[in-house]
């Protein structure tokens, strides 16, 4: 029963997106709608907290510090209103809900960072073994007859 509800809420998601966790700094770009004309706004933070992970509607929590204030976006991760989310860096982090980070100041909550474009490397680099092909020659024999 409980492997029915996963499958089915995986096909409600729609989007195929990448597999977020806490401590992960993303992009995320929104559709802001403003009278008549709609824009793309970006914003990037760090995400604290990730809910509802086998739902159909898993929310991220993602936080940034904006000119001394801390700013927080709880985002749907399935919304018509997300174009895309990009991460950018991950960090090794070792608790699933970061909300101590809201006390500290932005030099203490520093973290060690690896990129996460680094992380995954192009097909074009890896080099492929080179196989040597085996051609099988036409006795000489042959050849000299063809020839003639």
């Amino acid at each position: 029963m409980q492997k029915k509800v996963i499958e089915f809420n995986k096909e409600l998601r729609g989007k195929n997106m990448p597999e977020f966790s806490a401590g992960d700094v993303v992009k995320v770009y929104r559709k802001i709608k403003e009278g008549e004309k709609e824009r793309i706004q970006m914003f990037e933070g760090l995400i604290i907290a990730v809910k509802g992970g086998q739902s159909s509607s898993p929310t991220i929590t993602v936080r940034k510090v904006s000119n001394g204030i801390g700013v927080e976006l709880i985002i749907p991760i399935s919304s018509p209103s997300i174009e895309k989310i990009v991460k950018v860096k991950t960090a090794k982090v070792r608790r699933s809900k970061l909300y101590y980070l809201r006390g500290l100041t932005a030099k203490k909550s520093r973290m060690k960072y690896t990129d996460a474009e680094a992380a995954i490397v192009p097909q074009e680099t890896i080099e492929a073994p080179v196989v040597a092909e085996v051609v099988e020659e036409a006795p000489v024999e042959a050849v000299a007859e063809e020839v003639k």
